[in-house]
């Protein structure tokens, strides 16, 4: 049984239908006929047909004049603009039948794009490869948004039917199989969800419920009005519908700064206590984190065991932004306030979190962040490649075409033994060169509006490169970005993803049992690029970094070193270029 206020609920004797739609005077269910649908209160319609199984699909017939698909539909077969098909959740035989998650301190990320992580590009398809990241050390698959949207290729950012995960990639049953097959490998299943728009081509809501939509924009369209009661219910029950119809084990809430919200951002309470609730209801561990430019540290706190408001983590774009200037020397864009001394910037975001915690921000034309230090490390997401430092480059061109390969081993070796959450995206785990440009599959004039905003936003690039630059419209953009397994056997992969490998051991013996009640320390770096670190584990244990983050040799008197090396090589009284030592005692 099917039991949600949204979306069609299977009964026993049939299928209850239901839409909200407050501007329309007629709605209709079109099957093989057309039934009338009953107007309640609060623009509500509803009807309850027999005999309506499984399989049926439908459409929506708005005052005569439009068919549209159930925006809560739980699939779209022939894409966004085709029929709903109804889907009984309860019939999938799920085999994990008791796992119940794992804590969050035993988490390592992999960002991954369904439809480039294998040539086939399918849900199935991932399950082959699920045993290369259990054996590399990864604990939790997140995968970019599913929503579907128009056409057969996206990044997932453009979803318009937030219900329904889209058809190239797979039926409903062949996505909760790769859960399925996750999870009996010991492995978390995370999902971004889109909740600050909808995608430019197939949402109609805008006809039927303009309600749905304030006068505010966002950087990608009408801003959506959670003060409605209705539509805020829209997004809450769909977080719930991911957890409990797929069984994820949480969610990543895309840019909720751009969640146009007059009063604050109370739509993330919500979703976190009616998460929270739901949690308590099954005994299971589920991991609610967000993209937040904003920096807010009040919204976080990593150890609220079930959520009650707050979120576990948050993605630290400023670890990354740091790292990214100091190899690479990049100063366009957000890069700028980075500039000053982006050693200093790392070591403050290992110390305490975020590197803006109130400071004023050029780009942002004003203060960003609050102070984050009193957060445990594990509130912190770190990184230093995802699908947007990738995907919105020009190029879509990974850190290995920009950075020396010494810089880049110092960076994950940072990353993946200190005390935050470490992330990797596809494939850097062997140092894939790949492209990931970004890429979607709109026809027309929103074509045409695309391909001339790219022009407009990478003008340098244009200016430059002209039609070298990917055209985010064609297939072959989408196709470079199919991530090239073979990669893993090449000498470089081989030993890239064997330090990958050592690494997350190491973290996986010495710092997960030790990062429950963990809390931030102090860090320095030295002006000749000398990075000393320190935090107090939760068992008492003092784990400490030392590293050269430099080209130059440093002179170091290194004393008595206090614990036990954990990670690198005993030193005499220097330290060669981009090399990192971790203790811990």
């Amino acid at each position: 049984m099917n039991d949600r206020r949204f979306g069609p609920s299977l009964t026993n004797y049939g299928t209850r239908f239901r839409l909200w739609a407050p501007a329309a005077k007629r709605v209709e269910v079109m099957l093989e006929q057309a039934h009338l649908m009953r107007r309640g209160e609060d623009g509500w319609f509803t009807a309850d047909i027999a005999g309506v199984k499984a399989g049926a699909r439908y459409k929506f017939r708005i005052d005569d004049e439009i068919d549209v698909p159930d925006p809560a539909s739980d699939f779209q077969p022939d894409d966004v603009f085709g029929p709903s098909e109804i889907i009984d959740h309860a019939a999938y035989p799920w085999r994990a039948e008791n796992w119940r998650g794992r804590p969050w301190q035993e988490a390592v990320i992999v960002e991954a794009h369904v439809g480039t992580f294998t040539r086939e590009g399918s849900y199935r398809a991932m399950i082959d490869r699920l045993d290369h990241l259990v054996d590399t050390g990864i604990t939790a698959l997140e995968l970019m948004p599913l929503a579907d949207f128009a056409g057969s290729r996206n990044w997932g950012y453009d979803g318009v039917l937030w219900y329904a995960p889209d058809s190239a990639y797979g039926r409903p049953d062949d996505l909760k199989a790769l859960i399925d097959e996750a999870h009996l490998r010991g492995l978390m299943v995370l999902l971004d969800v889109v909740y600050n728009h909808f995608g430019p081509e197939g949402n109609y809501l805008g006809r039927y419920a303009p309600s749905f939509f304030t006068d505010a924009h966002t950087p990608w369209g009408s801003a959506i009005d959670y003060r409605v009661a209705p539509v805020r219910a829209f997004a809450i029950e769909n977080a719930l519908h991911w957890l409990r119809d797929y069984r994820f084990d949480g969610l990543r809430l895309d840019a909720v700064n751009s969640i146009v919200e007059p009063g604050g951002l109370s739509l993330l309470h919500d979703i976190s206590a009616a998460t929270g609730q739901f949690a308590t209801e099954t005994g299971r561990q589920i991991h609610l984190v967000l993209e937040n430019g904003d920096n807010r540290a009040s919204i976080l706190d990593a150890a609220e065991d079930p959520p009650r408001g707050k979120y576990r983590a948050q993605w630290n774009d400023d670890y990354h932004h740091a790292w990214r200037v100091l190899m690479t020397g990049e100063k366009q864009g957000y890069y700028a306030d980075y500039q000053r001394a982006p050693r200093a910037d790392i070591a403050r975001a290992l110390s305490s979190g975020f590197v803006y915690q109130g400071e004023m921000s050029a780009f942002r034309h004003g203060k960003r962040g609050e102070p984050s230090g009193h957060l445990a490390p594990a509130a912190f997401i770190n990184f230093v490649q995802n699908h947007d430092q990738i995907g919105n480059r020009a190029f879509g061109d990974r850190l290995e075409g920009n950075a020396d390969p010494r810089m880049i081993e110092a960076a994950l070796s940072v990353l993946l033994i200190a005390p935050h959450i470490p992330m990797l995206f596809m494939g850097e785990e062997w140092g894939s060169t790949v492209p990931f440009p970004f890429f979607c599959d709109f026809g027309g004039e929103l074509a045409d509006a695309v391909r001339k905003g790219r022009r407009v936003e990478l003008a340098w690039a244009y200016a430059e490169y002209g039609d070298e630059v990917p055209d985010a419209l064609a297939a072959s953009t989408r196709d470079s970005a199919i991530l090239d397994w073979d990669g893993r056997n090449a000498p470089a992969g081989q030993k890239r993803l064997t330090m990958v490998r050592e690494l997350l051991l190491i973290r996986r013996q010495e710092i997960v049992p030790r990062l429950a009640g963990a809390a931030f320390g102090k860090a320095e770096a030295a002006g000749n690029g000398l990075l000393t670190a320190e935090w107090r584990m939760g068992d008492g244990m003092a784990l400490r970094l030392l590293a050269n983050l430099s080209d130059q040799t440093i002179s170091h008197a290194p004393g008595k070193p206090a614990g036990t090396l954990i990670w690198g090589s005993e030193l005499g009284d220097s330290v060669p270029p981009w090399t990192v030592l971790w203790r811990i005692g």
